[in-house]
């Protein structure tokens, strides 16, 4: 069954519903700027007379949906086999940044509630951009002084549609702090709201980000006490 990103991985009651971010991998997807490109082939085949069919895939670690482990901006920092498994499964909230904003700041942030909030995923109009052929300079990030007040509000996970959060000042602040950067999320047809996150990464020893399978599930709404039945 081929999942598209935002479709229903398994249809039935709305809060069970998977919903699968993860861009598909594809040669000739759109990549960051001077990072390797990707191929995908089939080197073994049935029908030519192999017993299996084997493909080799080579790209960079920062190809399509990635985290970024604390290594990639920070020498001498843990690899992405060290990242705390805790902080990539859990609930998450899908927050809309408004299409007017240039980018991801403080004041893009008023009225967002973050206490509590341990894994924030940003849907912006960067979603859009999975559309286009090739590199788009225009992808909204997060500025530094927003990454220092979703640090200092305890997040733990942080997520963009596009292939980066920021530039090397919002990354170091984010890992540096332990916070895990989710980068490259398709969030098209995702409404915000409250999710339980699902993100797995590779298993790379010391690599500095890893592709990752991220899903999310919608979370069923609590009744009120005086709603729910006695």
């Amino acid at each position: 069954m081929t999942i598209a990103p935002g479709e229903a991985a398994f249809p039935g009651e709305s809060d069970e519903d998977l919903l699968d971010v993860s861009v598909v991998v594809t040669p000739g997807m759109p990549i960051w700027e001077g990072d390797p490109g990707l191929t995908l082939e089939r080197v073994m085949s049935i029908a030519d007379g192999a017993l299996a069919n084997v493909s080799e895939l080579c790209c960079g670690v920062h190809t399509g949906t990635h985290v970024d482990a604390p290594n990639h901006f920070i020498e001498g920092a843990p690899g992405v086999e060290s990242l705390d498994l805790s902080a990539l499964i859990g609930p998450a909230s899908v927050i809309e940044i408004p299409r007017a904003s240039p980018a991801i700041d403080v004041s893009a942030l008023v009225g967002v509630q973050l206490a509590g909030i341990e894994r924030v995923l940003f849907r912006t109009r960067n979603s859009e951009l999975w559309q286009r052929p090739g590199f788009q300079r225009d992808h909204i990030v997060i500025a530094p002084e927003a990454a220092r007040l979703l640090v200092s509000s305890g997040v733990r996970l942080v997520g963009i549609d596009y292939l980066s959060v920021g530039s090397p000042e919002t990354h170091r602040i984010l890992l540096g702090a332990g916070v895990v950067c989710l980068e490259g999320l398709d969030l098209q047809g995702v409404e915000p709201g409250r999710y339980d996150l699902f993100c797995g990464p590779l298993r790379l020893d010391g690599a500095d980000g890893a592709p990752a399978r991220v899903l999310l599930r919608k979370r069923a709404k609590v009744a009120p006490a005086h709603e729910r039945p006695q």
